[in-house]
């Protein structure tokens, strides 16, 4: 999963990072058995049903592996890929959130624009430990990532990082406005 090291900038590094939480691959793979339970209770009840017509039982056959593939892409493959393509990078100067297969979206927030950062976690979320994470933004809008894992810890992780990056820019400001040092 590594975050490429050369979309990285001069000092930068990441903290950690992390796709959203598992519980996305639960209804797409309660979608996954049923479809595979119900195709094949269909394939081999159509031959029972219409065993006078063979061109039924051909079309009928045809029907149902069409319905399944199309459930297939639609409710199981492409809840899998969104998950498995999206990444949450969270470095020591900014938070990135990347998500896509052939098109990709990315968003960046760095530390520093970073004003409060608040949670949202729902019944289910306190029992499989999942929630919302919003981070407002001095000046875009706010940055809100679905599916977090741990995300009370995430959320205080991220307030470490912002106090860090705080702390690292009031010491380059010091010792941009310090006077030069004499020389003889």
């Amino acid at each position: 999963m590594g975050y490429p090291q050369k979309l990285l900038s001069d000092g930068e590094s990441v903290e950690f990072e992390m796709r959203p939480h598992w519980r996305a691959l639960i209804v797409p793979g309660i979608i996954l058995a049923i479809v595979v339970f119900g195709a094949a209770f269909l394939l081999t009840k159509l031959g029972e049903w219409f065993t006078a017509n063979g061109f039924i039982d051909t079309f009928g056959s045809w029907v149902i592996w069409l319905i399944a593939i199309f459930i297939m892409v639609v409710w199981v493959i492409r809840p899998f890929l969104y998950w498995i393509t999206t990444q949450y990078v969270f470095t020591n100067r900014r938070i990135i959130v990347r998500t896509g297969l052939i098109s990709r979206q990315g968003r960046d927030m760095p530390l520093s624009k970073v004003n409060n950062v608040s949670f949202d976690v729902t019944f289910f979320g306190r029992i499989l430990n999942y929630g919302l994470l919003t981070i407002d933004s001095a000046s875009d809008e706010a940055l809100v990532i679905n599916d977090v894992p741990s995300v009370e810890r995430i959320q205080r992780e991220v307030n470490r990082l912002h106090e860090e990056d705080d702390e690292r820019r009031r010491k380059q400001f010091a010792r941009d406005m310090s006077p030069p040092p004499d020389e003889p």
